[in-house]
């Protein structure tokens, strides 16, 4: 017997009267998966996960949530869902703790003290509590988007750029947090511009790009497929002329002819070393492994839109 996906989204499209949004995207993602999602600005990944979340109707397409198809069985895929949205909304009326008793009631969930207290340490809120939500600072106020997502307990978890705008320190706290809601059997849908989060935290990345999917794999593969591990030399005085050996195996120097860098060899590496010993004045010598940064630059073209 086949498992069911957390979600699936089979050649989805979504067309506004000046662009098209998602351009058949099928995607699909097993039960207990942290899952990034990457992207430039604009390339659909919000608007991917307005559809799966039942927030925008798709053009043409499916998408279900454990089985629930988002169109026709709305509720039913909407209860299993919990989404920290891009943008900060929050209610100026209540404190986090008041605004996390009507989350949980709002999903069928009795009101628990000991889960919202946990939620609440968990993204650095515990000691505003019982704030007005209008006295936050910015991140706080995104703190607390994470915290009404999580605390019904939803099997799947969509974070659209979750660290945005909160300091390194909660930033790591969250990583841990998400790994610890994984544990405890949820998947984790994230999107992200910090490529390190995804880098740590996914199990599988996809890239998409104008609407598009344009690659999906896990994060090791994809560093071994589109990435490329270098070694930097740092010289003392401008290079004057690159050594052919040198040339020969794709090296190449910066503007200022005092930094070259080389394509790490498979095979060879005592060679390569011996090309290096004769250059002069070598002050700095290191090995570059590929980021995913690199090689999501490469599938996008470079853009940073």
């Amino acid at each position: 017997m086949s498992v069911v996906a957390a979600v699936e989204t089979v050649a989805l499209r979504k067309r506004y009267p000046k662009v098209e949004a998602l351009r058949g995207v099928s995607l699909r993602i097993e039960p207990g998966e942290i899952f990034a999602l990457l992207g430039p600005n604009g390339a659909g990944k919000t608007t991917w996960i307005s559809v799966v979340c039942g927030l925008v109707r798709p053009t043409d397409g499916s998408a279900a949530v454990m089985g629930h198809d988002v169109v026709r069985e709305a509720m039913a895929a909407r209860r299993l869902v919990g989404l920290v949205p891009q943008e900060v909304v929050f209610d100026p009326f209540f404190t986090p703790r008041e605004a996390l008793r009507f989350q949980m009631g709002y999903f069928g969930v009795r009101p628990d003290g000991a889960r919202i207290d946990e939620v609440l340490a968990a993204v650095g809120l515990s000691d505003k509590a019982d704030t007005n939500a209008r006295e936050l600072s910015g991140g706080m106020k995104r703190r607390l988007l994470i915290a009404k997502a999580l605390v019904h307990r939803p099997k799947v978890v969509f974070l659209d750029e979750p660290t945005a705008g909160v300091d390194v320190e909660l930033r790591r706290d969250l990583w841990a947090y998400v790994r610890r809601v994984r544990a405890e059997g949820a998947t984790i849908v994230l999107t992200t511009h910090y490529l390190e989060e995804a880098e740590q935290l996914a199990d599988r990345v996809a890239v998409i790009d104008r609407g598009a999917l344009i690659a999906l794999d896990r994060p090791a593969t994809l560093l071994a497929r589109h990435g490329e591990k270098r070694i930097r030399v740092e010289l003392g005085s401008p290079l004057e002329a690159l050594p052919p050996p040198l040339a020969a195996r794709g090296a190449t120097v910066d503007a200022s002819r005092r930094v070259l860098e080389c394509p790490f060899p498979a095979h060879g590496v005592s060679d390569l070393l011996c090309d290096l010993a004769a250059l002069q004045g070598v002050v700095d010598l290191r090995t570059e492994q590929p980021s995913l940064e690199q090689v999501f630059l490469a599938l996008t073209g470079g853009e940073k839109r």
